[in-house]
């Protein structure tokens, strides 16, 4: 991830604000929150300007996914050369839906919070519309899991003394 961070920073760093670069990395897939922190951190940005851009960016597009993306999936299916992948990130998707299932609530709140490869806010919500689930649920277990996800990045990426000091 830390690459991919640094590819991001090196690459939108020389066009836009550090502020920017952190926002996007925070919004894009995969990386999201955990890598917008991982940058700020290695932009040398103070944690609690970074948390705030980490979070916004984390969350916006979480209501586009629950809201959206079975209709965006459907379309996308209708066209033969998408159809392959669609169907390989649902299956991919509900291949890791089963402790979101078995726990409903803490297990989307877990899976959105807990910083491991293949988890966070858009792989949760995701699953979320695929399982459709509560949408009011959904949301309020991202946003926990966010905050749960941002408190353990911040550790991680700052440090136990860089989160005192900055």
């Amino acid at each position: 991830m830390e690459s991919l961070v640094q590819l991001f920073s090196s690459t939108l760093g020389q066009y836009v604000s550090e502020e920017v670069v952190i926002f996007i990395i925070s919004m894009f897939p995969i990386l999201e929150l955990r890598g917008g922190l991982l940058a700020a951190s290695l932009l040398k940005m103070p944690i609690l300007k970074a948390i705030p851009i980490c979070i916004i960016g984390n969350i916006i597009p979480i209501p586009f996914i629950l809201f959206f993306i079975k209709k965006i999936f459907a379309w996308m299916k209708k066209f033969r050369i998408f159809r392959g992948l669609i169907e390989r990130m649902e299956n991919r998707a509900m291949s890791k839906s089963d402790r979101v299932t078995q726990y409903e609530f803490m297990g989307l709140v877990l899976f959105v919070g807990i910083p491991i490869p293949g988890t966070g806010a858009w792989m949760g919500s995701l699953i979320a519309a695929l399982l459709e689930m509560d949408i009011k649920k959904a949301v309020v277990a991202e946003l926990i899991g966010i905050a749960l996800a941002t408190i353990i990045m911040s550790f991680l990426s700052y440090g136990l003394l860089g989160a005192i000091i900055h």
